[in-house]
């Protein structure tokens, strides 16, 4: 069966907020070529500067890297205690100034994924996202498929990538702002715990220098960390031919937002607009509560079930993002692909509550099933078969 769009009205009594206000969107101005935020605890999109365009991420592609190890992990089929071997042809490869950013891993030393994945995350190591990739899946390239499966899972319909760590490849690696931030949310909202474990890390230390035989600390690069307060990710990008970019995230009172810049032209003005960016999300906006959590906000129609509707409720305090100090009128549809098909389990994404306000975007916040349904007994299902074969 054509699975049809379905948008319901929704009354006006049911939105916390609704004030006869209008309200206009804040401005921001940014040098940075590319820009994009979005806050993830409304779906509100609060800026978008070129936020389709096809680019090449640098190390911020290493986030799909570590997104590929979180989903295995999460899956059963990676442990954190597993080692990997550096291969000898690996180190040669990924050591040195011409290798850029470094674990300063060793040829033929064991590390472990958790290891790696600091590695990765904390010190952008060229050479930790190959060994990471090898290791799990024989080659790099083979772990690079993976790593564009799970990009088309995450709806990266923009992007595509050539290698596990960002380098350079004559543009077989792209993405867009856009598809960034989705594998920031992706990460953030499907990995809660591996990502507090190694996105928020200050510095790491691994390796020795020569000689000395020292042990090496690197700092984070992420200019958000200990300058703008929730902030506790994701990832820098460099190179000559992708400028400085940096993808990041932070939460305050409830409120997650994820932001990319990207193209800047220094190191220290990716750090100073980073920073800026980010706490104009927080400063020029603010969170309106719509509906609270556990109330049914309407029903959707269901096929083949023991009922022919399933409620529809909040499954916490659901708010929108508006601009601070407006109170704008706002008004609400329930938009779900239906009719939906039984079995439902009660507390199932199955329809999405989209408001709107004068002015502003459309936001979407998610609506879940009230309750259980069953699929429909036999003589329900031939009724059901008869009504839809005669209108």
């Amino acid at each position: 069966m054509t699975k049809l769009l379905t948008a319901l009205a929704l009354p006006a009594a049911v939105l916390a907020v609704a004030y006869p206000v209008a309200a206009a969107a804040p401005q921001f101005d940014t040098p940075a070529p590319v820009a994009f935020m979005e806050d993830l605890s409304s779906g509100a999109v609060l800026y978008a500067k070129d936020a389709d365009r096809r680019m090449p991420p640098a190390s911020m592609a290493k986030m799909m890297t570590v997104y590929t190890a979180f989903e295995m992990i999460k899956a059963g089929d990676l442990k954190l205690d597993t080692e990997f071997e550096v291969r000898p042809e690996t180190w040669q490869k990924w050591h040195g100034p011409s290798a850029g950013s470094t674990m300063f891993l060793s040829s033929g030393e064991r590390v472990s994924v958790a290891n790696l994945l600091y590695g990765i995350v904390t010190l952008s190591g060229n050479d930790a996202c190959v060994v990471l990739a090898e290791g799990i899946s024989g080659t790099e390239q083979a772990f690079v498929e993976r790593m564009n499966e799970n990009a088309k899972k995450l709806g990266l319909t923009n992007s595509h990538f050539g290698t596990s760590n960002g380098w350079p490849d004559g543009g077989v690696t792209y993405v867009t702002a856009r598809d960034l931030a989705k594998l920031a949310a992706g990460t953030i909202e499907q990995h809660p715990k591996l990502y507090k474990q190694f996105y928020s890390r200050r510095d790491f230390t691994w390796g020795k220098t020569l000689g000395g035989g020292q042990a090496i600390t690197q700092a984070n690069r992420d200019p958000l960390l200990g300058r703008v307060a929730g902030a506790d990710g994701l990832k820098t990008g460099h190179t000559e031919e992708a400028g400085y970019g940096f993808t990041g995230s932070a939460e305050q009172n409830g409120r997650r937002l994820v932001m990319v810049v990207a193209g800047l032209t220094s190191f220290n003005q990716r750090a100073a607009e980073s920073v800026r960016f980010m706490e104009w999300g927080f400063r020029a906006w603010q969170a309106r509560p719509v509906v609270k959590a556990g109330r049914t906000v309407g029903t959707a129609d269901v096929q083949m079930g023991s009922a022919s509707e399933v409620k529809l409720v909040a499954p916490k305090d659901l708010n929108v993002t508006v601009p601070s100090g407006t109170r704008p009128q706002l008004s609400g549809k329930i938009v779900y692909d239906g009719p939906i098909k039984a079995p439902i389990k009660q507390g199932a994404h199955v329809a999405d509550l989209v408001v709107s306000a004068p002015g502003l975007p459309e936001q979407k916040v998610p609506l879940v099933a009230g309750e259980d349904v069953g699929e429909a007994g036999f003589f329900g299902r031939a009724w059901a078969g008869l009504t839809g074969l005669f209108g």
